[in-house]
């Protein structure tokens, strides 16, 4: 992760905002009060959300698992020429 001083942050808040949005890395901001604070865009933000959510639910977790023992043993649904056709198609 890349790290300013806010005063550089401030000084080019835009080119830092457009940045951020763009490359989908955060930026870390750095005081000398030592209170540092990260821009992330909104996009970033809500997909990390989803995923501590996904994490903290037991349920889902175990349902992942169990779709991984299905995937590793290959006894997990095999979709058929066409739907696999129907799928693909752009």
């Amino acid at each position: 992760m890349n790290s300013v001083s806010v005063n550089k942050f401030r000084d080019n808040l835009k080119a830092y905002v457009e940045q951020t949005v763009n490359e989908h890395e955060p930026l870390k901001v750095t005081r000398r009060t030592g209170d540092d604070f990260i821009v992330v865009s909104a996009d970033d933000w809500a997909r990390d959300q989803e995923t501590l959510h996904v994490l903290q639910n037991s349920s889902l977790m175990q349902q992942i698992s169990e779709s991984m023992k299905t995937h590793t043993d290959e006894k997990g649904y095999t979709p058929t020429e066409e739907q696999m056709n129907e799928n693909t198609r752009f």
